[in-house]
């Protein structure tokens, strides 16, 4: 997708109408429509940068979730409590993964009801050097120093606890 830059700030224009209208709230609705477009614009830079490996952010965090579990398996609801996405989601994305070879399905040992999500070594190979691939990219983030990083986290965070998130 080739994005054509406007002419003008359209966060801007919204904060300007916004205002003039007597909405209230204005600093929050260009916050919040701020984060949404850079969360746009990342997970553009991201998908892009992972494309050639065959993934996209989504499929990436699934991998790098089964990497990091000890045994290399997660139930299919455990991987979508910790990613905090829909059972439709995990479902489309490990059959994905499980379609390129990267992630296999197996009966749960102890829980016939149950169906683990396994990372193979495929798997385990395209997701360190998607991890390279993303820090050679510093996420899209690049631009951003090294205290605005700490500050954007750390509001980031705030705004995430206090939702109940963790």
């Amino acid at each position: 997708m080739v994005v054509v830059p406007l002419p003008f700030d359209p966060i801007f224009e919204a904060r300007r109408n916004w205002d003039a209208h007597k909405w209230g709230a204005t600093n929050q609705m260009a916050t919040a429509t701020a984060i949404t477009r850079a969360h746009q614009i990342l997970l553009r830079r991201i998908d892009n940068a992972l494309e050639p490996l065959g993934l996209t952010f989504s499929r990436f965090e699934a991998l790098a979730l089964l990497w990091f579990s000890r045994q290399g398996a997660l139930p299919l609801g455990k991987v979508g409590d910790r990613l905090q996405v829909h059972p439709t989601s995990v479902t489309n994305t490990v059959d994905r993964l499980e379609a390129d070879g990267l992630v296999d399905r197996i009966p749960h040992p102890t829980d016939r009801r149950t169906t683990l999500a396994c990372i193979t070594p495929a798997g385990r190979r395209r997701v360190v050097k998607a991890a390279e691939t993303l820090a050679e990219i510093g996420f899209g983030l690049d631009g951003m120093s090294p205290a605005d990083l700490a500050r954007a986290e750390g509001a980031l965070v705030d705004l995430r606890r206090e939702a109940g998130d963790f």
